[in-house]
């Protein structure tokens, strides 16, 4: 460790604190530098030095605090506004969206996250993800050349490759609360079930009695195979490779109380193949990223849906969970549906 020599206040032990607090309350002394006790004395390093000092003054070889940096951002001599503040973290790979105008530095971008997180391997700068496989494209610009990883949560492991497969870390809290609200012995589906965090934290964490896990995406559906696996829940989480636009043909006679619709861009779409698929009385968990102020508008296309399939929708819970641009928000919904039969 670097050692610079630097003048200090010599002051009794007894009166360290004392002194030590007087000198940071003015501004006097010196924080970068690690203080020093010897044969009695505390020695103080200080910035400049005072007539008016009641203890004696001396040269002391100090040894420098090692510094911490906070941020990225403080390695790099680039306009801070432009810099991105987010970005995601699963397992150990990094990734963050840069804006065009940022290209020409991303690889300096890269190596300064390295540097602030010490348990990231790999940097990649990500486009959006698109396509029903929820996909996205990715660039590496830091660190080991791979885009496997493992993933932990909740005490459940996930293995998956970040540019073959869709996961969000920030939905680890919702997961676990709809993990929370499952009744013993209930009939899931989880519609686009990707690897399968979902699934496999509801079966570790509440008692049902089968979820019926469908992607399409063909590589999610080997890591969520071998995640299931894993996580010691392949006697009540059955994966199948499908297009959940047939989920009434995969589920045969097979009612579900409970869907789950965690596909933001286009779960309206597959809203009828929900209805198609569940008990006189479900509950749908529907994500979708909306504004604001087409909230209500959207609710009222859902409940018109409904309606073609003898359906009357309540909504119980709508909140914002992550925001996904200016204005923008990924929204998550229960529903309940309940048959119109049923309805007294």
């Amino acid at each position: 460790m670097t050692a610079i020599e630097n003048p200090a206040l010599k002051v009794p032990i007894r009166k360290g604190e004392e002194i030590r607090r007087y000198l940071l309350d003015r501004d006097i002394l010196r924080r970068d530098l690690k203080i020093k006790k010897q044969d009695g004395y505390i020695f103080l390093p200080i910035k400049n030095v005072d007539k008016t000092f009641s203890f004696p003054v001396v040269s002391q070889v100090f040894k420098l605090h090692k510094q911490k940096i906070v941020s990225y951002k403080e390695l790099l001599d680039i306009p801070k506004g432009k810099l991105p503040t987010s970005y995601d973290i699963i397992g150990d790979i990094l990734l963050i969206k840069l804006p065009l105008d940022l290209m020409e530095y991303k690889y300096k971008i890269g190596e300064a996250l390295l540097q602030t997180h010490p348990n990231v391997k790999t940097i990649c700068n990500i486009q959006p993800v698109s396509g029903e496989l929820r996909t996205r494209k990715l660039d590496i610009i830091a660190g080991e050349n791979r885009t496997e990883t493992m993933h932990k949560e909740y005490g459940a492991i996930f293995y998956l490759d970040v540019a073959k497969t869709f996961f969000s870390p920030r939905l680890a809290t919702e997961r676990r609360r709809i993990a929370s609200m499952i009744q013993n012995g209930e009939m899931i589906v989880d519609m686009f079930t990707g690897v399968a965090p979902f699934s496999i934290l509801i079966a570790k964490y509440a008692h049902p009695d089968k979820i019926y896990a469908i992607d399409k995406n063909r590589d999610a559906v080997i890591f969520a195979k071998r995640n299931i696996c894993l996580n010691k829940v392949e006697d009540i989480v059955d994966v199948i490779h499908g297009d959940s636009s047939n989920t009434k043909q995969i589920l045969g006679n097979i009612k579900v109380d409970r869907v789950i619709m965690n596909l933001p861009f286009s779960a309206y779409n597959f809203f009828p193949y929900a209805l198609q698929s569940i008990k006189p009385k479900s509950v749908i968990h529907y994500y979708s990223i909306l504004r604001e102020e087409f909230l209500d508008d959207h609710k009222k296309s859902l409940e018109d849906i409904a309606s073609r399939y003898m359906f009357k929708l309540s909504f119980s819970d709508i909140r914002r969970i992550k925001t996904y641009a200016p204005r923008e928000f990924y929204i998550g919904m229960d529903i309940t549906a309940v048959h119109k039969a049923d309805v007294a």
